[in-house]
């Protein structure tokens, strides 16, 4: 990606993360925000190569548990790709079937399961994202990124430490636009 790319990339970023939105007539949903979050979170994360069968292999994003995105993080990631890999989105009910994605989302119907869940992801290399709130609690148990509200803007805490433990490393200037949590 190109320098001029990674800029414009990071200034929509800072845009989303600001709680700005693009001019329409009704602003877009929760789910359709976070939807676009997720999309640029994957472009600023690096997965071991391994995390891919081949150059061709799709980037799977898993969303565990209910999905509250109705088909808003589907016409997202349309036609997109992270590098060289065709971005599929991929509903999961368990966990072991969700170890085929690199970026999960938990649902918060998933809440009161998240330790077993980040016990049987441990090592591998699949960024974990949830929507838990402002408790920190998904960052605590092992999450890697949790969305939170400050006031009526969508934010998002990191913790950059279970992403090494699980070799993905997360770009600084996505680090920067983060607000402090627990677990940052």
């Amino acid at each position: 990606m190109s320098v001029r790319n990674k800029a414009c990339c990071v200034l929509g970023l800072a845009l989303l993360a600001a709680g700005l939105a693009c001019a329409q007539d009704t602003p877009p949903g929760e789910y359709r925000v976070k939807a676009a979050f997720l999309w640029n979170f994957a472009k600023f994360i690096q997965w071991p190569t391994n995390a891919f069968a081949n150059e061709a292999a799709p980037f799977v994003i898993g969303v565990l548990g209910e999905d509250p995105f109705g088909d808003d993080l589907v016409k997202t990631v349309r036609d997109k790709q992270i590098n060289t890999h065709p971005i599929t989105v991929k509903p999961f009910r368990t966990v072991s079937d969700a170890k085929e994605c690199h970026l999960l989302f938990i649902s918060t119907s998933e809440t009161n399961r998240l330790a077993d869940i980040f016990k049987s992801l441990s090592g591998s290399p699949i960024l974990t994202v949830g929507d838990v709130g402002e408790t920190g609690k998904f960052t605590e148990a092992g999450g890697m990124i949790n969305f939170v509200f400050e006031g009526n803007k969508i934010r998002f805490q990191v913790n950059d430490d279970a992403a090494k433990a699980a070799n993905l490393k997360i770009s600084s200037k996505l680090l920067s636009l983060a607000v402090p949590g627990p677990s940052r």
